[in-house]
C-alpha cells in the first residue's frame, strides 16, 4: 500500500527546499520548511496515515472525529481537575500546537496538497478548532492560576479565556506575572491573526448557494 498522506507531506518538503513551484528565499522559505516540517512532530499526520489506507470517505470521518476530540479533551480535563498533572498539560499544549500549525501550512506551505471537498465542511471545522484552542489556553492558565485571584471553578479558566480571545477585558481576572502576561498576550494576538487572516481567506473560498446566492 502507498504511504499517501506521508509520503505526500515529505514530497511537499521537497517541492519548497526545490522551488519547484514558488521561488522563494530567506525568512519566507524558512517559515515555509518549517511548517510543512512541523506536521511530522504530531499524531494527526500518522492518524490520517492509517484512515486514508481505507479510502477518503474513512479520512473524513476519522478528521472530523480527531478533532471533535480535540475539541473535547480540554473541557474533559478542566471538568475533572486534570490539569493538576503536568503531562495532561503537556498533552493538551503539544495538541494546541498542532492546531496553531496546521491552517497556517495550509495557507503558506502546502504546495502539493488537494483543495478540500467542501470549504463549507472546512470552515466548520476551523469554528470547531477556534472553540478548542480558547479551551486550551483555558487549561494552561488553570493550571497556572497566577491571577488577581484564584479561580474557583472549572468554568472560570474558560470564561477568563473566551474574554481574552474576544478581547474584551472584563477586569474581573487578570494576570499576575509576567509568564501569565505574556501567555495572556500571546492569546490575544493568536486570535486576532486567527480570525483577521485565516477564516477571512477560508471564508472567500466558499461558494455561496442558495440562500446567499446572488
Amino acid at each position: 500500500m502507498k504511504l499517501k498522506i506521508l509520503s505526500t507531506r515529505w514530497k511537499n518538503i521537497i517541492a519548497i527546499l526545490q522551488n519547484e513551484h514558488h521561488d522563494d528565499v530567506g525568512i519566507e522559505k524558512v517559515l515555509r520548511l518549517f511548517l510543512a516540517a512541523s506536521h511530522f512532530l504530531f499524531p494527526g499526520v500518522y492518524f490520517k496515515q492509517l484512515y486514508a489506507l481505507k479510502g477518503d470517505r474513512n479520512l473524513e470521518i476519522f478528521t472530523d472525529t480527531f478533532v471533535v476530540f480535540k475539541l473535547l479533551l480540554p473541557a474533559f480535563v478542566l471538568y475533572n481537575g486534570w490539569h493538576s498533572y503536568d503531562w495532561v498539560v503537556l498533552l493538551v499544549i503539544w495538541l494546541m500546537i498542532e492546531t496553531l500549525l496546521y491552517v497556517p501550512t495550509l495557507i503558506f506551505a502546502s504546495d502539493l496538497f488537494n483543495p478540500p471537498r467542501s470549504y463549507r465542511r472546512s470552515m466548520l471545522l476551523l469554528l470547531i478548532n477556534y472553540f478548542e484552542i480558547v479551551l486550551d489556553f483555558a487549561v494552561i492558565y488553570a493550571c497556572c492560576n497566577d491571577f488577581n485571584h484564584p479561580f474557583t471553578h472549572w468554568f472560570d479558566s474558560i470564561y477568563f479565556s473566551f474574554s481574552t480571545s474576544a478581547s474584551l477585558g472584563l477586569g474581573d481576572y487578570y494576570p499576575n506575572s509576567t509568564l501569565s502576561k505574556f501567555v495572556v498576550s500571546f492569546q490575544s494576538v493568536t486570535f486576532f491573526i486567527y480570525v483577521v487572516l485565516f477564516i477571512n481567506i477560508f471564508t472567500n473560498k466558499v461558494e455561496h448557494k442558495g440562500y446567499f446566492s446572488k
